[in-house]
This record gives C-alpha cells, structure tokens and sequence, in this order.
C-alpha cells in the first residue's frame, strides 16, 4: 500500500500526492492527424498562412490571436454558439466583435466530422479548405490512463478525472489528487496553492487547510487579454434575488489614433443592497495585470461603495472600474 513504482525502482511513503497533469485532446474522427495539437504549435518552424483552429475556449482562443497577429489568415470552429462558453456574455460579445473586426473569421455551431488528405475540413456546415495547418484546440485529458491507479484502487470518473474531496482526498486514505487531473479550475497556479495547503495540513499542523475554489481569478491571453473572477450576469441572475450590473465599453486611448482599434469592456456584477462584488469581467489592454490586484478586494468581500470610494488614477482603463456609474 502506499508504494509506487518508477523505472524499475519502488518508493513507499506515508501520503502519495496525484498531479499528473493533463495533455491536449484529439478528437476521434477521421483525419485527425492531419492537425496539430497546442503541443505542435510550439514545435512549428514557419508561419502558416491559412490556419484552421478548431475550439472556442481558452487554447483555441489565444492561438488565434497570436497567429492573427503574426500575419496568418486564422478560421475558428466551434461548437458553441459563441466563444469561451461559460464566460460572461459581455466578453462574448465583445471578442466576437473585436476578432471579426481584426480579420478572424468564426464558426459558431460547427461540428467537425472529417479532415481530408489535403487539409479539408468536412463540418455539418459544410466544406472548408485551403488550409496550410489545422490546430486541434478541443480540451485536455488527465494524464491518468497508465498510472495504474487501480492497483491503489484508486477510482476515477468516465472521463479519467480524479474525484477528491474539498481536502485533495481520493477515495483511498492517503492518497491525493490535485492540479488539471482532478478536473477543477485547470490552470498552473491553482495546482501550485493547492499543493501547498495540502503540505501545511499534513506536515505545520494546519488541520482545517484547504483550497477555497470560490473567486478563483482567471485570464485568457487573447489579443487583447481577458481576466474574470467570480459569478458572470447570468450566474448570479440565478442564484440572487437582487443583482445590479455596472458596465462601460471603450475604446482605449492607446489606440485611439489607430487604424484596427480594440476594444476594452469591463463590467461589475454586484448583489444585494450593499452591492457585494460577486463577479468583475474585463477585456482590454492590461486586463491581465489589472484584475490581478481586483481580485483581492473581491476576494475579501468588496463592495461597489468601497470601489467607489478609491481614488481613480487617470489616465487608465483600470479607473473605469472605480467610476462605473
């Protein structure tokens, strides 16, 4: 119990931690290997001129962007009806428009059922071609298929997911999961948080030390980037009675005197009478770094009184955030 093996060598210890990360999904249709996954766009030499990307979220989303920018004629195939599914409905709208507007052309609700020798892709739309390079941007699997988990009998769910409890927990006493294989929140940071309560629980005598995956901010490194955290309008039209949404749409003066503008969108959702922040959505120049600083106050519980409150610094779009009105 409790021993793993690795080339040829046998470890046992008291706790075994599972992190095995995940690796990018193909999809099993015909001609699927004719594209490249996010894995191969780093490997690629030249630039493509014609790209298919396949998916709407977060890969698929930000290769997209760095290949349009690069110079590459860049089509996106999604499933969903709009990008970055989940995301809030503002950032949908305003991506959409600001890389359609940037020369991206995108295919809502479009299914892929086979890619050709010479790179056609064959959808419930219709037939694409001229591609020089497809990417596969569809998701990403846990990496849990060869571990031999069910030797510890260790469970996971259909998809290969690690289930655990709030405590990093499989279903088998001292054994834990954390990171992309537990099927949570799948980014770096999240992995690197959770594996450090989990050492302070086990080893500093922090016995209630745990991952809150409440407001866990998040960003999509598009062009320009997108950072979120919290409830999008709809989420919270759900779960509240009362919600009020604070918004503004601009363009930032960095680019006032360009010829291809983008766009900064920013938006507050806030709830109840004293106007709790619940949700806080921003694209534009520097939503990375601004929603880094965001997401503490909110993650304390700020309200829309206190945002008000803050001195705005001028010029930024970032006051735009403590002057919605």
């Amino acid at each position: 119990k409790n021993t793993v093996s690795v080339n040829g060598e046998t470890y046992t210890a008291d706790h075994i931690v599972l992190s095995p990360g995940g690796e990018p999904a193909v999809p099993h249709i015909e001609g699927s290997q004719h594209g490249i996954t996010s894995d191969g766009f780093f490997e690629l030499e030249d630039l493509p001129k014609k790209v298919a990307v396949i998916g709407g979220g977060y890969i698929g989303v930000e290769l997209a962007g760095v290949l349009n920018a690069l110079g590459s004629e860049v089509e996106i195939f999604g499933r969903a009806d709009t990008l970055l599914r989940g995301f809030d409905s503002m950032i949908q709208t305003a991506l959409d428009k600001d890389y359609t507007e940037h020369g991206i052309t995108i295919h809502h609700g479009s299914q892929i059922d086979k890619v050709t020798d010479d790179k056609t892709i064959i959808t419930n739309k219709g037939e694409f071609s001229g591609f020089d390079q497809i990417i596969w941007a569809v998701g990403r699997n846990p990496m849990t298929q060869h571990l031999g988990l069910e030797n510890a009998g260790v469970k996971c769910d259909q998809r290969g997911f690690i289930p655990t409890d709030k405590f990093q927990v499989t279903n088998v006493d001292n054994i834990f999961a954390l990171g992309d294989a537990t099927g949570r929140a799948p980014l770096t940071p999240v992995a690197i948080a959770a594996g450090r309560r989990l050492s302070d629980r086990l080893y500093n005598d922090m016995i209630d030390r745990h991952l809150d995956y409440n407001n866990i901010a998040t960003v999509v490194f598009s062009h320009p980037p997108i950072g979120t955290i919290g409830l999008t309008e709809d989420e919270a039209n759900e779960k509240f009675d009362k919600i009020k949404i604070y918004k503004s749409e601009f363009t930032p003066m960095a680019d006032a005197l360009l010829d291809h503008k983008t766009t900064t969108a920013l938006k507050l959702v806030c709830e109840g009478d004293d106007e709790k922040i619940v949700g806080c959505h921003i694209m534009g120049h520097g939503a990375d770094e601004m929603l880094q600083g965001f997401a503490v106050a909110i993650k304390m519980g700020a309200t829309k009184k206190q945002f008000d409150d803050t001195i705005a610094i001028h010029p930024t779009s970032a006051e735009e955030l403590v002057t919605l009105r």
